[in-house]
């Protein structure tokens, strides 16, 4: 009985969770002051950004990000009451199942391959029997690592918020969106005041 509620917990998705928040699965850290490898519990954040703007988030406790991706896309679709017209991501969200999901909706892809910087290789770019056109969408995923990857970076590291203080999927996320706000509204003042210059695009983009 007792290995039934441990599994009805996790659901299919997950192999942990916590016994203080079990909504929370464990996760390895980057930061690892004791240099075993332990696991933490923890949350996968999700932002879409815009012009440097967090427009919204979502928080999962999957592990990956390949499972991630519709959901942000499908809560866009319920603020903004259409899909993006283009998405940009990293390499962990590229799948089959996401690619043909953005086709469906119409959204033009600029998810990085998997086996991006394999194709940068000197090895790989002098055989002649690949073939691998890397100039469409290439703006779009330099911008996407200024944009995006800037917030998880300044969060971080400058502003130190590593670790949430509430617990379960509803409350980190309310969490996470105070903070956000506060973040926007630093940045519309800093776009007032012409100490950021805003690029114009229509590109979703995704970090986790």
């Amino acid at each position: 009985m007792k290995y039934k509620e441990c599994f009805e917990i996790m659901g299919k998705d997950r192999n942990s969770y916590s016994k203080t928040d079990i909504e929370a699965t464990f996760m390895r850290m980057k930061e690892d002051h004791m240099m075993n490898g332990q696991l933490k519990p923890a949350y996968n954040v999700q932002i879409a950004v815009e012009n440097y703007f967090i427009i919204h988030s979502y928080i999962s406790n999957d592990r990956t990000d390949y499972n991630t991706l519709t959901p942000v896309i499908e809560k866009h679709k319920a603020v903004f009451c259409n899909y993006p017209e283009e998405v940009t991501a990293d390499s962990g969200y590229c799948s089959e199942k996401n690619l043909v999901y953005l086709k469906e909706k119409k959204a033009t892809s600029h998810i990085k391959l998997q086996d991006h910087e394999k194709k940068k290789t000197r090895a790989y770019q002098e055989d002649i029997g690949k073939y691998y056109n890397m100039t469409y969408g290439v703006l779009n995923r330099q911008i996407r690592s200024i944009q995006t990857e800037d917030h998880f970076g300044d969060i971080k590291e400058n502003e130190h918020f590593r670790r949430f203080n509430h617990r379960s999927t509803g409350k980190v996320y309310q969490e996470f969106m105070l903070y956000a706000i506060g973040r926007n509204i630093n940045k519309y003042h800093r776009f007032l005041h012409g100490e950021i210059k805003k690029f114009e695009g229509k590109t979703e983009q995704m970090a986790s």
